[in-house]
Formats: C-alpha cells, sequence, structure tokens
C-alpha cells in the first residue's frame, strides 16, 4: 500500500515536471530537436534541472544499505550495446523527433484529450504490442520451439 502510493506520488510530480517542462507541448519538442532551424533551447534547462535535483540524490541514495521501501536494490543492468540496442535507440529518438513526443510526455498529454495526444497514445500502443509478437516469434524461433514456416 506505501509502496503503491509512493509510486502514485512520484508519477504525479513527474507528470507535473513534464507538464510544467513543456515537456508534454510536440511544438517546444521539436524545436528543441531543429538545431538546423529555428532552435529552442529551453528545455536543456528542464534536463539540466533534473540532473541537478537527480545527482546529489543519487549519490545520498546509493550510500544507504537498502531502499526505503523495497528490500534490496534492483541489480545494475550489465546488458551490452548491441546492434538491437543502438538499433531501438535510433527509431526511438527519430520517431521523438518526427512526433514531439516521448512516452512520458504522451501519457500525459493524454489527460488533454486533444486527437494528436490520443492518437499518438494509441500508436504508441499499437507499436508496443507489436513489438511484443514480434519479440516473442523471435524468441520461440531461437528457441527451436517453432519453425520459420510455422
Amino acid at each position: 500500500m506505501k509502496a503503491g502510493f509512493m509510486a502514485a506520488l512520484a508519477g504525479l510530480l513527474f507528470a507535473l515536471g513534464l507538464g510544467l517542462g513543456g515537456m508534454t507541448d510536440p511544438a517546444k519538442v521539436v524545436g528543441f530537436l531543429d538545431f538546423a532551424g529555428a532552435w529552442d533551447p529551453s528545455l536543456a534547462f528542464v534536463m539540466g534541472g533534473a540532473l541537478a535535483v537527480h545527482a546529489p540524490l543519487q549519490r545520498l541514495i546509493r550510500r544507504r544499505r537498502s531502499p526505503v521501501l523495497a528490500t534490496e536494490f534492483p541489480a545494475r543492468s550489465k546488458a551490452r550495446v548491441d546492434l538491437r540496442l543502438v538499433g531501438g535507440a535510433a527509431l526511438f529518438g527519430v520517431g521523438w523527433g518526427l512526433a514531439g513526443y516521448c512516452p512520458g510526455p504522451a501519457l500525459v498529454s493524454l489527460a488533454s484529450g486533444t486527437g494528436t495526444a490520443l492518437l499518438f497514445g494509441a500508436s504508441m500502443l499499437g507499436g508496443m504490442l507489436l513489438f511484443r509478437i514480434v519479440d516473442g516469434m523471435r524468441a520461440r524461433l531461437a528457441a527451436g520451439l517453432v519453425t520459420s514456416s510455422s
């Protein structure tokens, strides 16, 4: 119960920060990414503010023996950088630059009920489902559970 409440509170604070910082405005995000045109650097201050808050808190948190709401810290990922990771990151960046939304601000923008936010949310959900299907098929093929002709 306490962990769920804190997760909801953190999500609310994150959503407020995204909204106040202008991250839910696709035009502002596209303006930030438009280095060759009318570049709007204001989102750099949002990102810098987030880093200024996160960096000192991260040091304090890592000094603790355990987190406040869990028994242990999650293990750090040892995932290596491979073509799949780079390809996914590139696809994410291109989508962000074209639409002006990334997942967090898109979810916050759904509350506005605008057509573009709803369309992006539906597209994002469709992309996630498609990835799940394709990745599941790929994993079954790799495990030899099915053949490519079945």
